[in-house]
């Protein structure tokens, strides 16, 4: 039997590693998962990362190579890969001694690559830190970077999930780690990156792996399949790409799944069928009698999937995808050309987001948020499932807080006119029906019937005849301050006196500037108790400009001034003179004064002189 690196036998792509460009399988030898046979081998392998790939580049290029780098990412974006990959370009060397140096660009294997990709280099050491966690460990790794490595250029120590380390074994790491021989790199890798310590992480490169985008995993994808020569749909890619929320590994091995599953073509409903996933067209079906009102449809489609063994909670999750991808397209009307969604997809989403409003997409999205939990959470999810769907289908022509409070300003506080063509009800009518007006739709709305009126909001209004107490106006500063001691409120009176400069008041408008220590909630609080108080809502703002001094401040300065007048006075300091120690503590006046003070209290009596 040839060497397999013989002239007569070149070497076999599938035995490298797992790190071979395709082609037709031997069944001579075990199979090998396309995750591990397609596995990158050079940075020019590696898909979705160009921004670490350009600046490593450029490091080796310049010769500005760090002693160490981290990656961090989610599962299977190529951390370890990565890792490997540069273990190789550090030591690459071919057998012609033609290159000198780290080098990017490997386009043959080199004299180490073999051995470095197979992770049985003595040079390059990999060590699983989840069972290698104490300061032992890291004790042998400080013992051994001293010596210079046996074949290689560098000595290369690459740790799989370095946040499973202990805290005594990452403080015994620091040292080697800051100031290690020439001869040794490292390259750390996890997924919990706010789980390594800062002084770690200060003394490495620090290179975040990005999720894999869908649209680049299906070229792929796409490009391994002809490589397997295995015939996929379009729309399953899509699916398999979606599914494997940017992880290459994780759509790899559900590509490979999914081969074994369809025994042939990989079509998209066999796809859906292995993932236990719905079918696109009936979610956006589904997502239609919901928006139209239609709980009979909706539950007619919800239980049809149901039955061809779709579970509730994902029927709820791909609704709300949906729902989120109208939402995007809605904003971004570009997200529609994304080729990883359907035609279909992107052709409905464009009609729903020109149909329907930001307000109604929202409230669906949180509706399934919350529905989703409380399937996960129940003993017969099915129905929870139905019952979240009727709450969708039950609000989705009925106004928000801020259009039922529009539609009943218009109508001058009466009873707003029913949708349906009967007669309104009488102004005397203490309740009347309100569902939309034609003045004002709630949203735009979509192709087919209506399957049930009787879902239509019964909102009670105040009737137009009702006497209504007229609104207290404020247009003062002290008397908005009399009426909080009238309300006996005194923390927001306390507030006003001793936290708020006054910058400007109008009736229903206060600007105001705040004081260090006031409360956080003060301005919530304030305008709660205006609306309340005076029966009209208020607009508290909060002033850039200085403003006026607190009434307590204004208060102290009068008093002081009161103090150092009556001290001038030649009564007062002969007083002072004959009786020494003593001094003025209060002014008080015998009449009071023409006008209330600031704070809106009684007037302050003051004799000519004081008493000690």
């Amino acid at each position: 039997m040839n060497d397999a690196g013989s002239p007569s036998h070149p070497p076999d792509s599938a035995d490298q590693g797992g790190f071979d460009l395709g082609g037709a399988p031997d069944t001579a030898k075990p199979y090998r998962v396309l995750a591990r046979k397609y596995r990158p081998s050079s940075f020019e392998d590696l898909i979705g990362q160009e921004a670490m790939v350009r600046t490593v580049s450029n490091a080796f290029e310049t010769a500005r190579i760090p002693q160490a780098w981290i990656l961090t990412g989610v599962r299977g974006v190529g951390k370890t890969t990565t890792a490997r990959i540069l273990a190789r370009a550090l030591n690459y060397e071919k057998p012609d001694g033609s290159v000198k140096g780290p080098t990017i660009h490997m386009p043959d294997l080199g004299v180490h690559c073999q051995a470095i990709m197979e992770s049985r280099h003595m040079d390059v050491l990999e060590m699983d830190a989840a069972s290698h966690t104490g300061v032992d460990d890291v004790r042998q790794i400080n013992d051994s970077v001293r010596y210079a490595p046996a074949s290689a250029r560098y000595k290369v120590y690459i740790i799989d999930e370095v946040h499973m380390l202990s805290t005594a074994a990452f403080n015994a790491f620091l040292k080697t780690l800051e100031e290690p021989p020439e001869h040794a790199k490292f390259v750390f890798a996890t997924t919990e990156i706010r789980k390594v310590p800062i002084t770690v992480l200060s003394r490495c490169q620090r290179f975040d792996l990005r999720r894999v985008e869908a649209d680049v995993l299906m070229k792929h994808l796409s490009s391994i399949a002809a490589k397997e020569g295995v015939e996929v749909e379009p729309e399953a890619l899509g699916i398999i790409a979606r599914a494997a929320e940017g992880s290459v590994r994780d759509s790899l091995s559900l590509f490979d799944q999914a081969i074994a599953h369809a025994a042939g073509q990989v079509k998209a409903d066999a796809v859906r069928q292995m993932l236990g996933l719905a079918d696109r067209t009936r979610v956006i079906d589904l997502f239609d009698s919901l928006a139209r009102g239609d709980i009979a449809s909706a539950f007619s489609e919800f239980r049809a999937q149901y039955d061809v063994g779709a579970d509730p909670v994902v029927v709820l999750s791909d609704l709300a995808e949906f729902v989120n991808f109208v939402t995007r397209v809605k904003i971004v009307p570009a997200t529609a050309d994304n080729v990883a969604f359907g035609e279909t997809e992107r052709v409905r989403a464009r009609d729903f987001a020109a149909k329907l409003s930001m307000r109604v997409l929202s409230r669906m999205w949180q509706m399934l948020l919350k529905g989703i939990t409380e399937v996960q959470a129940a003993t017969r999810p099915a129905a929870a499932a139905e019952m979240v769907l009727v709450r969708i289908a039950y609000v989705s022509d009925l106004p928000t807080p801020d259009e039922a409070i529009r539609m009943i300003e218009q109508n001058g506080g009466g009873a707003a006119p029913a949708l349906s063509g009967s007669a309104a009800p009488s102004r005397s009518a203490p309740t009347a029906s309100m569902s939309a007006m034609p003045s004002m739709p709630l949203r735009a709305p979509l192709a087919g019937p209506r399957a049930d009126v009787a879902t239509r909001a019964q909102v009670t209004v105040p009737a137009a005849d009702v006497h209504v107490a007229p609104a207290l106006r404020i247009t003062s500063f002290p008397q908005l301050i009399a009426l909080a001691g009238e309300k006996r409120d005194l923390m927001i009176k306390g507030a006003l006196e001793a936290d708020v400069r006054l910058v400007r008041i109008e009736d229903g408008q206060l600007e105001i500037a705040l004081e260090p220590k006031a409360s956080r909630g003060l301005v919530t609080d304030l305008s709660r108790k205006l609306e309340l108080w005076t029966g009209r809502r208020w607009t508290v703002i909060i002033s850039n400009e200085v403003g006026q001094p607190t009434v307590r401040s204004q208060n102290e300065l009068a008093r002081n001034e009161h103090q150092r007048t009556a001290e001038a006075d030649p009564r007062v300091q002969e007083v002072l003179a004959r009786f020494p120690g003593t001094r003025v503590v209060e002014v008080r006046r015998l009449a009071a004064e023409p006008a209330a003070e600031l704070t809106g209290e009684d007037p302050i009596e003051s004799p000519d002189n004081d008493d000690d």
